[in-house]
């Protein structure tokens, strides 16, 4: 026997939705950005955010992007060519400053503003290249050591360690002295410091990616059939980047003052190139009859490896949520 129907009576509609009342429209759509943002959010955005409210940030970028436009661009900020010997004069040698000559003149009586001006490319260029490839050598071993254990840790690890045992200063200087004359020095003094800086980025993607192999979207990839390639670069390469990224701005300007001092002992950059480190070495011994040859470019030297540091300080300070 089948139910009967109800009857439907005149006031009654014959299909009724319940809708809580708390729940509108404009709270639905609120809630829908919210998650939206919510989703969008990343370690990386938060991160912009704080650093763009920092201070010491700021001020650090300002100088760095001056640096970087002085470099690719000296022209703009003197018309001197310190590489035509024709703006060197003997007969004004270590002259003080003078109209068109800010910084006056070296031991050479070529003028110390262009030289330092121009010196900024090549020190910069240095540090930069150097970092580079540092952080792509020791990154990639670090995550393939991380990732893999076993033997392929096992002796990445102390391969590492007899490069931690050699003094980075001292043996860049025996590279840089045995190849001296056979490579252009630039290029050597790249080759010298990055030989003895991969080490220690190896070390923080290492440790960075054992932590981060254990974790549930790791352990999820795994159970989804990944291969081990897509895991480490699409899974933990980005959630293990962030360390390696403060390190690599903070080794930038220690390689622009290990340049500098590789410059400074005569194995570093050479003449006719210029270089910061380079200038001092040629200013030390005249310093008490002319001491601004040597004071500008230590002083441009300090505030770009300062900036560097800074910049990589906030960095850290932004990656790392406790610190915020």
């Amino acid at each position: 026997m089948s139910n009967p129907t109800p009857p439907v009576g005149p006031g009654l509609p014959e299909t009724q939705t319940l809708v809580p009342d708390t729940v509108t429209e404009p709270a639905k759509q609120r809630a829908g950005k919210q998650a939206k943002a919510a989703r969008s959010a990343s370690l990386w955005t938060d991160a912009w955010y704080d650093l763009r409210r920092r201070p010491m940030f700021i001020i650090s970028m300002i100088i760095i992007l001056i640096l970087l436009i002085m470099s690719f661009w000296p022209s703009l900020f003197t018309s001197v060519d310190p590489y035509n010997a024709r703006t060197c004069d003997l007969s004004t040698a270590r002259q003080g400053p003078s109209p068109g000559h800010l910084f006056g003149r070296d031991n050479l009586g070529c003028d110390v503003y262009a030289r330092t001006i121009y010196g900024a490319r090549n020190s910069i260029v240095i540090g930069v290249f150097t970092t580079l490839i540092t952080t792509l050598v020791g990154g990639l071993l670090g995550i393939v050591a991380g990732f893999r254990s076993g033997v392929v840790d096992t002796v990445s690890s102390r391969l590492t360690e007899i490069f931690f045992a050699i003094p980075p200063i001292l043996g860049a200087l025996l590279i840089a002295a045995t190849f001296r004359g056979r490579a252009n020095s630039i290029m050597l003094v790249i080759i010298a410091l990055a030989v003895l800086g991969w080490p220690m980025t190896f070390r923080i993607m290492r440790a960075a990616v054992i932590t981060a192999k254990n974790q549930d979207f790791v352990i999820a990839a795994r159970a989804l059939g990944a291969g081990a390639g897509r895991i480490m670069f699409r899974h933990l390469l980005p959630n293990s980047l962030a360390p390696v990224i403060v390190v690599a701005t903070i080794n930038l300007g220690t390689f622009i003052a290990a340049e500098a001092a590789l410059s400074f002992l005569g194995v570093g950059v050479q003449s006719p190139d210029i270089s910061w480190g380079l200038m001092i070495a040629d200013a030390r011994n005249r310093f008490l009859e002319a001491s601004l040859p040597l004071v500008f470019p230590a002083v441009f030297l300090s505030i770009t490896v300062l900036a560097f540091i800074m910049m990589g300080d906030a960095v850290r300070d932004a990656l790392d949520p406790k610190l915020r």
